[in-house]
């Protein structure tokens, strides 16, 4: 399979994919109560601005959670895993800036 197949390199989809709670919630297994507290937590944050709205978000904070899932089973605390997030994030923008001042 050609590597410009994969939904991850669709660039066009992924900026255009917004996705209630409930569909994230059914397709990572994460539970809508779980994906609220790291809302609270300021680790993530939905679309939605207003409250008694259902959340939506998009593709940066899917990719978010899944990570985060995939840290705490790894055994990481929520916290522990917030920060590696972070630093992450933090290098693929470094790198990310790197490409596009050359």
């Amino acid at each position: 399979m050609n590597e410009t197949n994969h939904l991850s390199f669709d660039f066009k989809f992924l900026e255009q994919l917004i996705v209630g709670i409930g569909e994230v919630s059914q397709i990572t297994g994460i539970p809508t109560r779980q994906i609220r507290y790291w809302e609270d937590k300021g680790i993530i944050k939905s679309l939605t601005e207003q409250e008694g709205k259902n959340r939506r978000y998009n593709y940066e904070n899917i990719k978010k959670m899944i990570l985060i899932k995939e840290l705490l089973e790894e055994g990481f605390t929520l916290d522990a895993a917030s920060q590696k997030l972070d630093s992450r994030i933090q290098m693929i923008e470094n790198v990310l800036k790197k490409f596009s001042n050359k």
